[in-house]
């Protein structure tokens, strides 16, 4: 996987001091890079039978249309309040500094589905723990995370402990 981290690109400061940005533009510019990314995800997923893939807005919807074609699935996007134009169903989360809401329709996938959810990077997991309540609400089955990069240092695998989680690139440096 080294080669795939070394395919992005750090910002230091970016969008605030103190934090090192994970610039993946530089990887999707690789049609190399990006298709290995996605073959990757797509192995080590072939044999879940997923029917639906539940993409985070917005760079875990290229990631997540790229595999949900790949394996044949359905792609059901999760994006932040009243982005989403049919009815939906909603959770409010704790950030850093405040809340933010996400949204699903509520016709995106049907119970006992079974779901695999995608996100370009797994930092402390309150996105994505976010995404799981939505998707288990809708009593979708999860199946796996997918996270094209998960930030070590910040701890979010914790928050997923029942999951099998495949994060393609491991990284000290946030």
């Amino acid at each position: 996987m080294s080669d795939l981290k070394s395919a992005i690109r750090d910002i230091p400061g970016f969008p605030k001091e103190g934090i090192i940005f994970k610039d993946i533009t530089t990887l999707l510019g690789n049609k190399d890079k990006f298709k290995q990314a996605v073959d990757l995800f797509a192995e080590k997923f072939k044999d879940k039978k997923i029917d639906v893939i539940v993409s985070i807005e917005a760079r875990g919807f290229i990631f997540g249309a790229a595999l949900a074609y790949k394996l044949g699935a359905a792609l059901a996007p999760v994006r932040k309040k009243g982005k989403l134009p049919f009815k939906t169903y909603s959770v409010t989360y704790e950030l850093e500094y405040g809340k933010d809401t996400l949204e699903i329709h509520q016709d995106a996938l049907k119970k006992g589905d079974n779901v695999l959810i995608v996100d370009d990077l797994l930092a402390t997991g309150g996105t994505c723990k976010a995404v799981t309540e939505l998707v288990e609400k809708m009593g979708g089955k999860i199946v796996g995370l997918a996270f094209l990069i998960e930030l070590l240092p910040l701890k979010g695998r914790e928050k997923f402990k029942n999951y099998d989680i495949v994060s393609l690139i491991q990284d000290e440096y946030c």
